[in-house]
């Protein structure tokens, strides 16, 4: 579909439109609710493009969730400070993720809210993206406590990546939530000193 002045729109960037409106579409209505006819005008798009393009309504949201699940994935590993003391790594790590999904309420929404809650095999991509960074975040815990192997701080892993969801799920709907920084130091702050005395 040619775009305003006769240009074509390269298909990556096509693609990255629909995506966008998808997620946003997705996020406000739900899968169930959301209708590739309004997901198509979002964009901008005819709906047979999106079809072409994307091939169904299932195809599309799992499309929207491997993206947002890759995009919040990048963003707390490059956030670690690679050479930093290991607490400041699982710090770094922290206030990334925070930062990540309060910049992008409507992919955390796709990913926490309504992937989780569609049924398969929509739950099992947010459950590979979970566990990608669980046993990252086991990592970062294990350098940090000197622990031999991960298997030591998995379940802190997977308590600190529960908490951290929990509290990304608060701050999207609370009326005046704590910045990102703030987020992040609680919780750093409550793992930290619990970490301290049980590894």
């Amino acid at each position: 579909m040619p775009a305003a002045g006769g240009k074509r729109v390269p298909r990556a960037e096509r693609e990255r439109q629909m995506l966008d409106a998808a997620v946003a579409v997705f996020a406000r209505r739900g899968f169930r609710a959301a209708s590739m006819d309004e997901i198509a005008e979002a964009a901008g798009v005819s709906k047979p493009l999106v079809y072409l393009y994307l091939e169904s309504k299932d195809a599309l949201f799992t499309a929207c969730i491997r993206r947002e699940a890759d995009a919040l994935a990048t963003a707390v590993r490059d956030a670690v400070e690679a050479d930093a003391p290991p607490e400041r790594q699982l710090w770094s790590g922290l206030l990334g993720f925070f930062e990540h999904t309060a910049a992008h309420p409507d992919g955390w929404a796709v990913l926490y809210t309504q992937a989780r809650t569609v049924g398969e095999p929509f739950a099992a991509e947010v459950a590979g993206l979970r566990a990608r960074i669980v046993d990252f975040v086991a990592g970062l815990l294990a350098a940090a406590c000197g622990a031999p192997d991960t298997r030591t701080v998995a379940p802190y892993a997977y308590a600190l990546v529960g908490a951290a969801e929990s509290l990304a799920a608060w701050a999207s709907t609370a009326p005046d939530p704590l910045p990102a920084r703030d987020l992040a130091a609680s919780l750093m702050t409550f793992a930290w000193k619990g970490l301290a005395q049980a590894v």
